[in-house]
C-alpha cells in the first residue's frame, strides 16, 4: 500500500485518537456505571442491575425530562426566529461587509460562558439595569421580577447559543444560487412567495442543523438553569449534576446521562438523515 493511499488515515489518526480517549472512553465508562448499584455510603457497588434504567422511566424523572425538552424546544424556536433574519441580512450585505458582520455575530464567544450568563443576572435582577432603565423612563410600579424565572432561563440559552444558529443558516444562505430567486421573480412570484417557495426550503438543512445544535446543548445544560433559574427549575443537566455531586448516586446519574446521550445521538442522526435526504432531492432536481 502506497504512502498516498494511507495519508488520509495517518492525518485523521491523531484526531480520532483524541476523540476516542477523551470522549468515547469516558462515555463508555459512565455508561458502565449505570449497570451497577449505589453503595451504602455512595459511590459504586459492582453488582449488576437494571434498576437504574427503570428509575429513569419513573414519572417523576420522566416529567423532568419532558420539562427540559419543552424549555430546550422553546429556546430552539426562539433562536431560529431571531437567527434567520440576522443570517439573511448578513448574506444579503455587500461581500466586503459580511466578514465584519459575522465577526460581531460571534463576538460574545470571546468571553467566558459563565461571564456571559452572569451579565444577564446584572440585567434582569430587581435592582439591575433593566429595572433602572424603566424607572428612568417614568415607570413607578414595583420592580419587575425577571430573574429566577423560566423566561430568564430561556433567554440565557438563546443568547448563549444564538451565534451557532446564525452561522449554520448563513452557511446555507451564502451558497444559494441567486439565479433561482431571479427565475422565481421572472415567473411572476413576489418577494414573499419567492422566500416561502424557494429560499426557505433550500435553507432548511441549515435551520435544522442550527436547531438541533441549540436543542442538544440546551436540554443538557445545567449552568444556565442554576444561575438564571435560581434552582427553581430542575432540568436534566441539573439532575445529573446533583446525582454525582450531591446525592453521590453515581449509577443513577450515569443512567440519566446515558438516556440524555441517547436522546442527543438520535436527534443528530435524524438531522443528518434529513440533510442527506434534502441534498439528494436537490441533486435529483438538478439532474432533471
Amino acid at each position: 500500500m502506497s504512502f498516498n493511499a494511507t495519508r488520509p488515515t495517518l492525518l485523521a489518526a491523531p484526531g480520532v485518537a483524541w476523540l476516542v480517549a477523551f470522549m468515547v472512553v469516558p462515555c463508555l465508562l459512565v455508561l458502565s456505571y449505570a449497570f451497577f448499584e449505589r453503595g451504602v455510603w455512595g459511590g459504586v457497588e459492582y453488582t449488576f442491575t437494571l434498576e437504574n434504567f427503570a428509575r429513569v422511566a419513573d414519572p417523576l424523572y420522566a416529567k423532568i425530562f419532558l420539562n427540559s425538552a419543552r424549555i430546550a424546544l422553546t429556546a430552539t424556536v426562539a433562536a431560529i426566529l431571531i437567527a434567520y433574519p440576522a443570517a439573511y441580512a448578513i448574506s444579503r450585505a455587500p461581500r466586503m461587509s459580511q466578514p465584519i458582520l459575522l465577526f460581531f455575530a460571534v463576538l460574545p464567544f470571546w468571553s467566558n460562558y459563565l461571564i456571559r450568563t452572569y451579565a444577564w443576572i446584572v440585567l434582569l435582577n430587581r435592582e439591575g439595569l433593566t429595572n433602572n432603565l424603566l424607572r428612568s423612563l417614568g415607570y413607578t410600579g414595583e420592580p419587575l421580577s425577571m430573574l429566577y424565572t423560566e423566561s430568564a432561563v430561556i433567554t440565557g440559552l438563546v443568547y448563549n447559543y444564538l451565534p451557532f444558529v446564525i452561522l449554520a443558516i448563513y452557511s446555507t444562505l451564502s451558497r444559494l444560487n441567486p439565479e433561482l430567486m431571479e427565475a422565481s421573480r421572472d415567473l411572476g412570484a413576489g418577494p414573499v412567495r419567492t422566500f416561502l417557495r424557494v429560499t426557505l426550503p433550500l435553507t432548511l438543512p441549515g435551520v435544522a442543523a442550527g436547531g438541533v445544535f441549540v436543542f442538544v446543548l440546551s436540554i443538557g445544560n445545567f449552568v444556565t438553569p442554576a444561575l438564571l433559574g435560581g434552582g427553581r427549575f430542575q432540568m436534566v443537566g441539573n439532575l445529573v449534576y446533583d446525582q454525582f455531586l450531591t446525592a453521590n448516586d453515581w449509577p443513577f446519574g450515569a443512567a440519566l446521562g446515558a438516556a440524555l446521550i441517547l436522546t442527543m445521538i438520535v436527534l443528530l442522526l435524524l438531522q443528518a438523515r434529513a440533510t442527506a435526504h434534502a441534498s439528494g432531492e436537490r441533486k435529483g432536481e438538478a439532474a432533471q
